[in-house]
């Protein structure tokens, strides 16, 4: 019985990364369904580790699971999108200042290159998995309980509107990311905790009030 459980949460484990990956990749837009049925028929896997993937992605802010309804790619409203980016913009800002003082030569190096690899990014797809990447890459020397996981959920919930702002940096080919990017990096490179803090909070900010210019993107909240 055990052999069993464990190779279903396996199946889970294995179901769940490939379904995050479609999400994130756009695959499925916010608001859309996951149907259990059809999500067992694609992996050729019964409803117990589909069910177990469900509540992995919900965990991990990609989804919602409403009871007796199924699961729905999770959707923001304008406001709660700027709530979660406001968060973003004092966890992350704390998250790279404990992280930067213990960045290794190696880890340095790779946010070269991350850094190179954007700005060669032609289509907004390439430049959204470079810039996670990147960013997730800047905070991989801090050491927390809670910070880590609390970030990577938020990067999940807004990865929808982020892309809807990445389309509109396109435009003048991310010119303005990759402008904020080299000073986020020389600031690490330097080990300036300070002056990356404060680049990095205004990078966030400009996403959250460019998308605040665009509220068609977002659902509409019921009590309007």
């Amino acid at each position: 019985m055990a052999v069993g459980i464990e190779g279903d949460l396996s199946t889970s484990h294995q179901i769940a990364n490939e379904l995050k990956n479609e999400i994130l990749s756009g695959k499925y837009p916010p608001g859309s369904r996951l149907r259990q049925e059809d999500i067992a028929s694609k992996f050729r896997a019964s409803r117990s580790p589909v069910r177990e993937a469900l509540r992995m992605l919900e965990a991990d802010g990609l989804i919602n699971l409403v009871a007796n309804t199924g699961a729905w790619i999770a959707q923001l409203t304008l406001a709660e999108c700027e709530e979660m980016y406001q968060i973003r913009e004092r966890t992350e800002p704390l998250l790279l200042r404990l992280s930067i003082p213990n960045l290794s030569k190696a880890q340095i190096s790779k946010l070269a290159e991350l850094k190179k690899d954007m700005e060669k990014c032609e289509s907004t797809e390439e430049f959204l998995q470079i810039d996670r990447e990147f960013h997730l890459c800047t905070y991989s020397g801090a050491k927390t309980a809670l910070l880590h996981e609390m970030v990577a959920r938020l990067w999940n919930t807004t990865q929808h509107y982020r892309r809807a702002y990445s389309k509109l940096l396109e435009i003048d080919r991310f010119q303005p990311a990759h402008y904020e990017h080299d000073l986020l990096f020389r600031a690490i490179k330097s080990g300036d905790v300070d002056d990356g803090e404060r680049i990095l909070f205004g990078h966030i900010r400009r996403t959250r009030l460019e998308l605040a210019k665009h509220p068609d993107v977002f659902i509409k909240n019921v009590e309007e």
